[in-house]
């Protein structure tokens, strides 16, 4: 750099004489009167300070990524203001191993990755969204008096790992194996989120739970004397449960049914939204699922359309032993959104198929949950779906869907304020912020000094997807995060205060009556 400043310099300064020496006739215009001294200088001066201009944007531009030893160094990202964004420099995953050799961790991707805040756009760090208050929530339990060792020893009694975070670099004790491949994607989702913000997750150490329903029960930690309940992380609470809540693994792909990383198959159900607009679209609630992991649902199949009664419902089973020997031809979850209503019936606890459905445009209507994911405590009815009776579906759902076949415009509001929550709020861009901050709160209440324990397995992106099955491994190659954030997170919301978190609540139930009332009222006098 510093013989490049040079030689510009020098050129400069070559140039300037050659202005002030040259004579008059080789200039395009007739011979002019030698010009005065003090022109002569400005002409030097202008030359220089464009030269200063250039050099110093030279420098700007270079020094935001290091070309050599990156993963010893931290890179500084620097945003001016109204300035276009530069383009990223990728870290791809090297899966070029040979034979009889073991796969080992990157030592190119940065350690450390840190935007400075004075240059960045505000508007490049907007505030999370509202979900993300429930963060404060799910760690209410913890906030006096922190986290003990001994608090994260007793969730070990039923997590499939502890993983752990020391120095940047992730390690993973394994306890028990989970259904299919849960506990890797959500391991390879929290690798990508180190990749994402490198540097910037403190050490922790936590417990990891991949089954379904939550089982730290509230009411076995209440009292004077009770010691505080143990932090289990798993996909989905209730209200009975102190469980802290995580985004599911099939945000990287499901693969044992062929479901996609989230961020690819919501652009394909965003592309099948405008293929068959709501107006042009089946005027019935449709479902297809599983029905043999709950009642529930077997209970639902009850409602489907036969000889006698027609409850606006076409319901079907979904044979995914069938399906996956014929190359899941008659899963794809884009090409579903053909119907004005959907339904979405929790299976044994929460379903992972709620978020497919609310991002269809469908009027979602949800039969009464017992359970909630990380971000559906935050939708209201009536605004983001239609309330379903768990007891008495069949009538319920009739109502719902000829209410809306009689109210087009309205119904056609639900489902549209749905998919944009789906689409703008729960992009990958926050479902990693969510993460961010989650992972962030909790660390701060550890009471003591995380440790890697004996027998942990380091795990990097590289040592993850590079020994994987085809399918796995083409999800995680998709879901790759292969540069750092240019932007910071977004802004972590404060608590509710109790009022606003009463009138939430007040304001949920009481449009659910409403619908209840509604419904009442229609079949007293049915048509």
């Amino acid at each position: 750099m510093q013989r490049f400043s040079s030689s510009i310099l020098q050129r400069s300064e070559v140039l300037s004489r050659k202005y002030l020496s040259a004579p008059t006739q080789w200039s395009f215009h007739p011979p002019l009167k030698k010009a005065p001294a003090a022109a002569f200088t400005a002409v030097l001066f202008s030359l220089i300070l464009v030269t200063a201009v250039f050099i110093s944007s030279f420098r700007m531009n270079t020094s935001n990524f290091p070309i050599n030893n990156s993963a010893n160094q931290t890179v500084v990202f620097t945003q001016k203001h109204n300035e276009k964004p530069r383009k990223r420099i990728e870290f791809p995953l090297n899966c070029t191993i040979g034979l009889n050799q073991t796969q080992t961790c990157s030592t190119n991707y940065p350690k450390r990755f840190e935007i400075e805040e004075n240059d960045l756009d505000p508007s490049l760090k907007p505030v999370c969204p509202e979900y993300f208050r429930w963060i404060h929530e799910d760690l209410r339990s913890w906030k006096e008096n922190g986290i003990t060792r001994d608090m994260v020893e007793r969730a070990k009694k039923t997590a499939h790992f502890r993983l752990v975070i020391v120095n940047g670099k992730v390690y993973v004790e394994n306890y028990k194996k989970s259904i299919q491949t849960r506990d890797v994607f959500t391991i390879w989702g929290i690798l990508q989120l180190l990749r994402r913000y490198p540097g910037r997750i403190p050490d922790l150490e936590l417990m990891f739970d991949c089954n379904d329903r939550p089982v730290i029960r509230s009411k076995d930690y209440r009292g004077p004397n009770k010691t505080g309940p143990p932090p289990l992380f798993r996909y989905c609470g209730d209200r009975w449960t102190e469980d802290i809540v995580f985004p599911d693994w099939s945000f990287w792909g499901w693969a044992e049914i062929n479901i996609k990383p989230w961020e690819k198959l919501l652009k394909e159900i965003k592309e099948g939204n405008e293929r068959t607009k709501w107006m042009d679209r089946e005027p019935y609630a449709y479902w297809k699922g599983n029905p043999f992991v709950a009642e529930t649902r077997q209970d639902l199949l009850k409602c489907n359309v036969s000889d006698t009664h027609d409850w606006n419902a076409r319901l079907h089973v979904q044979d995914w032993i069938a399906e996956s020997q014929q190359g899941f031809k008659q899963s794809d979850l884009a090409s579903q959104c053909t119907h004005k209503y959907k339904i979405y019936i929790e299976g044994y606890a929460w379903s992972v198929s709620e978020k497919y459905i609310l991002a269809c445009d469908s009027v979602t209507l949800l039969v009464k949950p017992t359970y909630y994911d990380f971000f559906l405590r935050s939708l209201q009815p009536t605004q983001h779906y239609w309330p379903i009776r768990d007891v008495g579906k069949c009538k319920s759902i009739k109502h719902a869907v000829d209410w809306g076949n009689n109210h087009k415009q309205k119904a056609q509001a639900i489902g549209k304020a749905a998919s944009d929550f789906i689409q703008q709020d729960l992009k990958m861009d926050y479902v990693y912020d969510y993460m961010f901050h989650l992972l962030n709160e909790y660390a701060k209440l550890l009471k003591f000094k995380p440790r890697v324990p004996e027998g942990a397995v380091e795990f990097c992106s590289e040592t993850m997807a590079c020994p994987r099955s085809e399918s796995e491994k083409k999800f995680m190659m998709e879901s790759l995060v292969k540069s750092p954030s240019i932007t910071n997170p977004c802004t972590l919301p404060p608590p509710f205060r109790p009022k606003v978190l009463m009138d939430f609540y007040r304001k949920k139930i009481n449009s659910i009556r409403q619908v209840e009332k509604w419904e009442n009222k229609y079949w007293e006098n049915p048509k």
